[in-house]
Parts: structure tokens; sequence; C-alpha cells
């Protein structure tokens, strides 16, 4: 029967258990000799190149092609939208405040809340997208949170705006399944790039809203309408933005490359994980929480950006609504290049130095960024302010490129979970921020942006405890252990004895052979002249 089950060759496509014997269901893969292997079967054809776990080779942003980049160019859009939705609000508070008398304590509660709600839905997407898949969490989460982006133009106090923007911001789980699916889609020695861009274009639907929603007010308002009742009617545009977003994501996506994740599992290709299993390997693993807060201090800060840019440069340098605005927004738009550039510089780093380029990388990044926020707050006039804002934008969108071309290595498993904690730990890091420093009249909010560049500085040293067996940490390089410096050792460690018994371990392995990239040039070369029976631990 094992025989049997081999020569039928199952995907391995899961970042969950899977029966995974890739190596027989071929389709277009390099050798360990640069030449391709073709396959006669039609379901084996990819428009990009892949590897050995069918993820794309190679990223072509203007290519909508099934699976690998429809599933891209999906799952930003999508967090795109939802970015919108959530920081609609925000450009607009002048208006809204005055319509419902709210203080600064309600604006601030109210920040806080709009992203509090998405610690719980992201922690509660990464369980989704490695049990369910990334299409139903995305498309469900889009269409079922669009009431609450409706129910925006129905609040009459204080109380039901900070609800609202409490449900609304539950709609920031799509983060997750974005960076899952593009994780499950692309190899690692691109995946900094991929995510980072994924994750950019999506972030910079905070920095697009803070143009339209005003414009939209405006509009709306040349039409006829009160201020008051303007800014009502324009959060139907996000709502119907969100609701046409998951349809699209329902019908156009697919889960994996080789299919939706149920219909492989009812044919026996992906065997259906455990829930416990997948949520213990990633809260057992150090990496997961420190990632969560450094995370919250790239991610975090930026959403909490936001939330108060606009009314800050309203406020201290005395300008009209669309300017602030339009200032706000060049913060938030950055992301479409900022982003990137951070993960894209991790894939390099990591092409030079491995990983421990990667952790490098990320602490430049961060702290720079954290710098200028300072330097922001200390900011006296408006072209420094714009420029401060402007390097902090770059530094601390850079960085969360970076932190997610870490994050796919830390697990195979439960890359899902791990996904959702770190986001988690981005929406923690901006209401711990914003409750801290922007909901009281305690600090001014000059004073917040130093204070909270200055906090960030501190936990971004947290870098420096990242290690990893197989590829070191920033200071200290792999362990001198021969089996545990191994790929297949950490990746394999995360499957009991019976579950590789069964096999289910082998979509770790195929994907610890992939991860050897991460070595770095001189490790890489160094590996490559190690006899093939020493890179084959005893126990995986």
């Amino acid at each position: 029967m094992a025989h049997h089950n081999e020569e039928e060759g199952s995907i391995g496509t899961s970042m969950r258990g899977v029966t995974a014997k890739e190596h027989v269901f071929s389709f277009s893969d390099e050798g360990d000799d640069g030449h391709s292997v073709q396959s006669d079967d039609p379901t084996a054809k990819f428009a990009l190149p892949v590897d050995s776990e069918h993820k794309a080779k190679v990223f072509k942003p203007f290519s909508f092609a099934k699976p690998h980049m429809r599933a891209f160019h999906l799952g930003w859009i999508s967090f795109f939208t939802c970015f919108i939705s959530t920081f609609a609000a925000a450009p607009l508070v002048p208006i809204i405040r005055d319509n419902l008398d709210l203080t600064k304590t309600d604006i601030g509660n109210a920040g806080v809340a709009s992203v509090s709600g998405a610690i719980f839905s992201r922690l509660a997407m990464g369980a989704v997208c490695d049990l369910l898949g990334a299409r139903y969490g995305t498309a469900f989460l889009l269409m079922l949170s669009a009431p609450a982006v409706f129910s925006m133009s129905f609040v009459a106090d204080a109380a039901g705006y900070l609800s609202v923007r409490f449900m609304i911001g539950f709609c920031l789980a799509t983060f997750v399944s974005c960076s899952y699916w593009t994780s499950v889609m692309f190899t690692g020695k691109i995946i900094g790039l991929v995510n980072g861009c994924a994750g950019g274009w999506g972030d910079m639907g905070g920095g697009v809203t803070q143009l339209l929603m005003p414009m939209v007010f405006h509009v709306i308002k040349l039409a006829g309408a009160t201020p008051f009742t303007a800014w009502r009617i324009a959060f139907f545009v996000p709502g119907f933005l969100q609701v046409i977003m998951g349809i699209l994501v329902l019908t156009l996506g697919q889960d994996l490359p080789d299919g939706n994740l149920s219909t492989l599992q009812k044919k026996g290709d992906v065997t259906k994980d455990k829930f416990s299993q997948v949520f213990w390997y990633a809260v057992k693993n150090y990496r997961t929480h420190l990632l969560f807060i450094l995370y919250g201090f790239s991610m975090g800060i930026e959403m909490t950006i936001n939330n108060v840019i606009s009314e800050y440069f309203f406020d201290r340098f005395h300008l009209e609504l669309h300017t602030a605005g339009m200032i706000a927004a060049s913060f938030g738009m950055a992301n479409f290049f900022a982003r990137p550039i951070g993960g894209y510089a991790s894939d390099v780093s990591a092409k030079f130095f491995g990983m421990r380029g990667r952790l490098w990388t990320l602490w430049i990044l961060q702290t720079s960024g954290a710098l200028f926020c300072v330097w922001l707050g200390r900011a006296t006039s408006l072209p420094i302010a714009i420029l401060a804002m402007m390097l902090f934008s770059i530094g601390v969108q850079a960085a969360c490129g970076a932190i997610f071309g870490i994050v796919p290595f830390v697990s195979r498993r439960s890359l899902g979970i791990i996904s959702g904690l770190t986001g988690a730990g981005g929406n923690f890091g901006s209401g711990l921020t914003q409750l801290i420093f922007f909901s009281s009249p305690r600090f001014h909010t000059a004073d917040g942006l130093s204070l909270m560049g200055i906090m960030g500085m501190i936990f971004t040293l947290l870098v420096a405890f990242i290690h990893f067996p197989q590829w070191g940490s920033m200071f200290f390089g792999p362990t001198s252990d021969g089996r545990k410096s191994k790929e297949e050792h950490y990746y394999a460690a995360e499957w009991t004895e019976e579950e590789k018994l069964k096999g289910l371990h082998e979509g770790s392995l195929k994907f610890a052979e992939n991860s050897k990239s991460e070595r770095g040039k001189k490790a890489a070369l160094d590996g490559a002249s190690t006899p093939p029976g020493n890179g084959n631990p005893d126990d995986v």
C-alpha cells in the first residue's frame, strides 16, 4: 500500500502535513545539475518556472497568470481594500469629531479600537489558512466585515463610533492570508521581494484612503449634501469595494499551486493537519514571539501613524483638510516601493550572507525608521516635518518587508499560525503605542511621536536574539552540532516519529532542501563539496 501511494505521488504544496512525494509528480523542475525535467502530465504545467514544491521561482508583477501571480494580485488587492476601510475615518476626523462631539480621548480610543480587533482576527486567520486555505479565509472576511463598514454611516455618538471602528478593524486579518498565500506560491529565494510587494502594496491603502475619502467627501458635498451627511455617505465606497473583492477572490482564487485545499484533501494529495499540533509548534518556537514584538514596532508604528498623521499636520501646521490629507497620504503611498525594497534587500543580503544577512538588514532598517520617527516629533517647520516623515516612512516600511523575508523560514508546518501571530504583533504594537502616547492629553502628538521612536529603537535590539541552529544569528554562526546544523533536522523536528513513519514530514524535507540558500554564498559553496551521505540526519 505504501508503494502504491509512492507511485501515485502526493504534492508538496501546503505548509501543513502532506503525504508529499513531490519528486514523482513532476512538471517542470530543475535538478541539481540545472537541467529541466519535463513531464507529460498536463496538470503539472505552470506559466512560471517552479521548484520541487511547485512554487514559482520568478516574480512577474505585470502578469496575472494562474495560479501564482493571480494569487499574488488577489491577495494584495484584498488587503489594500481592507486598509482603505480600516483607516477611512482618519482623514475625516476633523469633520466627524464636530458631528459626534468627540474628545481627544474618544478619537484616541477609537484609533486603538480600529487596530485591536485585528489582534484576534489575525490569530484566527493563521489557523484558517493552515486548515482551510487562504482563499476561503480572505473571501469570507472581506464579505463578513463589509456590513461593519456600511454601519459607519449610521453612527450617532462616541460609543458607536468606537464600536464600529473596532469591528471594521477585523478585516486587517487579510494581511495574514495575503502573506500566507504568497509564501505557499513562491520559493524562498524571492519570498522577501514577493511578500514585500504584496504587503507594501496592500499597506498603500493607508495612503490612498487619505486621498480617496476627502475626495469622495467633497464630491458628495458638491452634489448638495451637508458636511455631516457627506462623510456618512462616503463610507459606502470602501464597503462596496470589499464586497466586490470578496466575490473575485472566491471565484478566481486558488489555495495552492496544484489546486484548492479542499479538492486536494479529497483526492488524498494533502492530509488534514491537527490544529493542536500546528498551534503547538508555532507557540513553542521562541522566534515567533520575538517577531511578534518586532513587527509591533514596525507595522504597529506604521498603523499608528495612519491614525494620527493627518490630524497632526492639520493641527500643528494649521493646514486645510485636503492639504493635510495629501501630506499624510504620502506616508502610506511610500509603501509602493519602500516595503518591496526591504524585502528585496533581505533577499540580496541572504544571497551573500544567508539568514544572518536578513537579520542585519532588518535591524538596520527598523532602527533607522525609529530614529527618523524621533526627528519627526522634533520638527518645527513643515518642510522638515515632511522630510522626516518620508525618511521615517521608508525605514519602517522597508523593515516590515524585511521581517516577512524571515517569517517563512521560522516554520514550514505552522506557517499560517506564525504569520498570524506576527501580523497580530503589528496590531498589538499599534494599539499599545496609541494607548500610551495618543489617547490622552498627557502627551502632545509631537512628543508622542518622538517617544514612540525611542521605544521602537529599544525593542528592535531583540533582533540580535533570533538564532537559527542551521544558519546562526546576527553575532553568532550556526551550531557546531553536525546533526542540528542541518536544515532537515530543524524542519523535521516539527513532526512526531509516528507522523514521520507515515511520510507526513516529506514536504518539510523538500522545503529544507530548498531553504539551503539561507546559508549564504560562502556556506553554500562549502556545502556543495560535502559528500551526500553527510547531509542525511538519522532522525528525518
